[in-house]
């Protein structure tokens, strides 16, 4: 079997660890706690029931601060080590690992000023624990964590809630299922106004985990006893009553030899009348020694649970740890290797944005599809080849000599002006991809797990993406205009090689060429000509307002034709530019941000040193915060895990 030695100081070590780390119960982390899941002993009482005398008693040793009032204002925890042969007696504080106090009124003013230094020289409480170790033969192996003393009212310089505060102080202890309660209540009143009985009751109505003790039982009126309690009947517990006679003010106050009191306590229950058949079951040597083996029983019994936490635990830790990201190394070439690495999943989901595996590549095909034929259908062709600019157009390319069969230098006026008007849909095609590909270095970003703990890398790939993608639109606009200006510098020839074929089967003006013998008909026709077919790019309004007269009529028709051959013409390159179009953004953009979006970025990485590379994987401090305080506590867990595999026991 395990030694109690072993057992307890296993969970005295986790305990000091927890404390180190911060974990003193009741907090709020998203991980349990591991000092909740510890057995301990609380030890629970109003104020002047006679805490602090039961707690000395018990260690033999006059150590803790005395006073009227609330005296206790932080949590104690006393760990005892029973020490073999005649070692000299010392203590040790958790806050002052390596100095031992071998005079305890040291020791009582270490835990003064100790819980000075978070409370202040005031009467306020804090839940913050002091550990004190006590190494002696003449101790058991136990831990009792002293709590402040219940009271009912807040005396002068303590806060109104300071009643409430304590008791929820105490809860947090005694709520526990593992924590054992040491209801500490005087015998010379009535065990209905105990406060500790009281709070037991609440929190362990079965009284299980509860352990009565009885103090100043020499107190007394004379002809009254307490074995009402002691025996069971006025309040039972699952476990027996202890009777305690602690030293007496007189005896405190002359620094009256705690052994001497032991020897005095013993001989009180084995002489008294009232007392002596339970003496053997009486006085705080039993007692210690009661919730020692207690402790040992169930820690024992607790240990497969503890490990199960434990083991749960370390597991969501890691994968915590994981989400987080581990911690950056400090020489340079792993630096670079962890930034680059970063650069790469981000790029991935970049990709992954483009190539359909997540939302956003559409725009761009929206933009193909819906915004550039939206925007080429409102092109204002209509005013452009309207009756009267067509003529106005004609006419000053003709100079001083009219055109003999087709104005060519006309034709032309009317097709480079119209061609102008795609430079506006071109590069609006660019600029709304150039914003769809930012929208998507942004949304990568903020996608990518593992650049979110490095915010000053993640502005640097941001500025970086941003301009690799304002050259590529630079390049895009410079493609898409020369597309437009191709088709200026050059027309189509074989479009226009039908026209003269066309032109001369009409007659002056674009009429029908009368026939052989047929002089009189064309008189009647040039008289009641047809009406011309609506024409392609001739608004309707200009066909219902032309010139009627008849010498004008032809010229008319003429000026039409010239303008339905112009939209045609414009509609064909339209249609070309439509496909085109798309193909040039997507190689000058799109395409170069798939490929080499990062290239530039990559450059400059190239040139920097260890303290440049360090500032970029600058975390957020918050952030940084977190890791530390997981790792710490995953180390604890681990250390803890080991602790009890090292205890073994035969079953």
């Amino acid at each position: 079997m395990a030694t109690m030695q072993s057992l307890i100081g296993m969970v005295n070590r986790i305990q000091r660890a927890c404390t180190a780390l911060g974990d003193y119960g009741g907090g709020d982390s998203s991980f349990a706690s591991l000092w909740d899941a510890l057995p301990s002993v609380a030890v629970v009482g109003g104020q002047s029931s006679g805490k602090s005398s039961v707690l000395e008693s018990i260690v033999g040793r006059d150590f803790l601060p005395r006073g009227s009032g609330i005296v206790t204002r932080r949590p104690l925890v006393l760990q005892l080590h029973q020490t073999e042969g005649r070692q000299e007696e010392y203590a040790e504080f958790g806050h002052l690992p390596r100095k031992r106090f071998t005079d305890f009124a040291m020791v009582r003013k270490e835990i003064q000023d100790e819980t000075d230094r978070i409370t202040g020289k005031t009467k306020q409480i804090s839940p913050i624990p002091i550990h004190l170790s006590i190494y002696s033969p003449d101790v058991v192996n136990l831990t009792l964590i002293d709590l402040p003393g219940l009271t009912k009212v807040a005396v002068e310089g303590q806060s109104e809630s300071i009643v409430e505060d304590i008791e929820n102080m105490v809860r947090l202890y005694v709520e526990k299922p593992n924590s054992i309660i040491l209801a500490i209540s005087p015998a010379n009143q009535d065990i209905a106004t105990s406060d500790a009985i009281k709070l037991a009751k609440e929190v362990d109505p079965s009284g299980e985990r509860t352990f009565g003790v009885l103090t100043k039982l020499d107190l007394m009126d004379k002809g009254t006893n307490a074995l009402d309690v002691l025996e069971g009947r006025a309040y039972r517990l699952q476990h027996p009553w202890v009777g305690i006679v602690n030293r007496s003010q007189a005896d405190i106050n002359k620094n009256t030899d705690m052994m001497y009191a032991r020897r005095r306590e013993r001989e009180y229950f084995a002489t008294s009348p009232d007392y002596g058949h339970l003496a053997h079951k009486m006085g705080s040597e039993y007692l210690a020694k009661l919730l020692s083996q207690h402790l040992e029983k169930v820690i024992k019994s607790k240990i497969p649970n503890i490990t199960s936490m434990i083991n749960k635990g370390i597991e969501e830790m890691e994968a915590e740890l994981d989400r987080l990201g581990r911690p950056i190394a400090v020489d340079a070439g792993a630096q670079l290797y962890t930034i680059l690495e970063l650069c790469r999943a981000f790029d991935k989901i970049f990709k992954e944005h483009l190539d359909g595996g997540r939302p956003g590549g559409d725009k761009i095909y929206g933009v193909f599809d819906n915004q550039l034929p939206a925007a080429l259908r409102k092109l204002p062709f209509d005013r452009h080849l309207s009756l009267q600019n067509v003529r106005r157009i004609v006419s000053e390319a003709d100079g001083y000599q009219p055109h003999l069969i087709a104005p060519e230098q006309g034709y032309r006026r009317l097709i480079e002006g119209s061609l102008n008007y795609f430079r506006g849909p071109a590069e609006a095609s660019v600029d709304a991809v150039h914003f769809v590909l930012k929208e998507l270095v942004r949304k990568s970003i903020g996608e990518t797990e593992e650049l979110r703990r490095f915010p000053t890398l993640q502005s640097a790939l941001a500025a970086a993406a941003g301009e690799s993608l304002e050259k590529f639109r630079d390049e895009g606009k410079k493609t898409v205009v020369r597309l437009v200006e191709m088709e200026s510098s050059y027309l189509t020839v074989d479009f226009f090689r039908k026209l003269p074929q066309e032109v001369g089967q009409l007659g002056p003006g674009g009429a029908p060429p009368p026939g052989p013998g047929d002089r009189r008909a064309s008189s009647a026709d040039r008289k009641n000509p047809p009406p011309p077919p609506p024409e392609r790019g001739i608004p309707a309004a200009d066909r219902a307002n032309a010139v009627d007269p008849l010498g004008d009529r032809y010229a008319d028709n003429h000026f039409r034709r010239i303008g339905s051959n112009v939209s045609s013409y414009i509609g064909m390159v339209s249609d070309t530019l439509r496909s085109t179009i798309p193909k040039a953004v997507v190689y000058c953009q799109v395409k170069e941000a798939k490929q080499n979006l990062l290239n530039y970025f990559y450059t400059q990485i190239g040139k920097k040193e260890g303290k440049q590379l360090a500032e970029l994987l600058d975390e957020d401090p918050t952030l940084m915060s977190k890791r530390q305080d997981i790792a710490k506590r995953l180390e604890l867990y681990k250390v803890s895990r080991d602790e009890i595999e090292a205890v073994s026991w035969v079953r």
